[in-house]
């Protein structure tokens, strides 16, 4: 009889503990192409106002902080939507956890975490139009893609500030007989200076994504003349005096005394000789 109402006992308790759990979902997809953007859902019959963070890491060696996004739970306990950008993250394992939860509050079938594997293609491009281009010659996007040959690659065209201006098109590719890529040259008008992303995709689904920055035609400015009235000063004519005339010595007075110093040298020669 003890036994019974002791397992009695157990189950009211069990059934109290589980009566009393809250569910909590995340959900984000397995894998996902890098560059495009990871989206996950958070479903919760927690009480509205609990409040945690969603967090997403590179889970490799190391655990390393990309982003993260506080979550709060609302009375119409509908799923909420958060979403991180992928742009420029290289391919491998990632982890999106819901940090500050008490997971003892939580039933078995919640989930507050989930792995997400980063698929990096981006590699399989090359480049030969420059990326930054004058607005009278863009847009050029040429180079290949590894391994494409004739095959064909869709791309889409969009604008930072201008939206899409090319919408999702194949366009063809050219085989390279010693590489097997694919090569292409699309030429897209574009109107305004803006930085525009290429969306390469395939049958697999993106490719990747490369980034041309478009810049408005430099304007060469003529200088600018101006017209200058020079005011002329009448010129003021100098007179230059005329000089006065240089006395002439008369060449008499010099005789006259060269005379006078001979007879003196004279007479005074006589009065030694006497």
């Amino acid at each position: 009889m003890k036994k019974i109402i002791l397992i009695v006992l157990l189950l009211s308790l069990l059934c109290a503990g589980t009566a009393s759990a809250y569910y909590l979902n995340l959900s984000c997809p397995d894998s996902l192409q890098a560059g495009l953007t990871l989206k996950c859902s958070i479903e919760s019959t927690l009480p509205a106002g609990k409040s945690f963070d969603l967090v997403f890491y590179q889970s490799m060696y190391t655990s390393t902080e990309i982003d993260r996004i506080p979550v709060t739970i609302q009375n119409s306990q509908v799923p909420q939507y958060k979403m991180f950008d992928t742009r420029g993250l290289k391919g491998g394992q990632y982890k999106v956890e819901l940090q500050g939860v008490d997971e003892s509050q939580l039933d078995p079938e919640s989930h507050s975490s989930r792995l997400v594997k980063l698929i990096d293609r981006s590699g399989e491009i090359t480049l030969t139009a420059p990326t930054t281009q004058n607005l009278a010659d863009a847009l050029q996007i040429a180079g290949s893609i590894d391994k494409k040959g004739n095959d064909g690659v869709e791309i889409e065209v969009r604008g930072k500030n201008v939206g899409t201006v090319y919408f999702p098109q194949y366009i063809p590719t050219k085989n390279d007989i010693r590489s097997g890529a694919g090569v292409f040259n699309q030429r897209v008008t574009v109107t305004k200076p803006d930085d525009y992303d290429v969306y390469f995709r395939d049958s697999n689904g993106l490719i990747g994504i490369e980034t041309f920055t478009v810049v408005a035609p430099v304007q060469t400015q003529v200088p600018t003349t101006v017209s200058t009235t020079v005011v002329r000063t009448p010129r003021t004519t100098l007179t230059t005096p005329t000089p006065s005339p240089t006395p002439t010595k008369s060449p008499l007075g010099e005789i006259v005394i060269l005379g006078a110093i001979g007879v003196a040298g004279i007479l005074i020669a006589r009065k030694q000789n006497t």
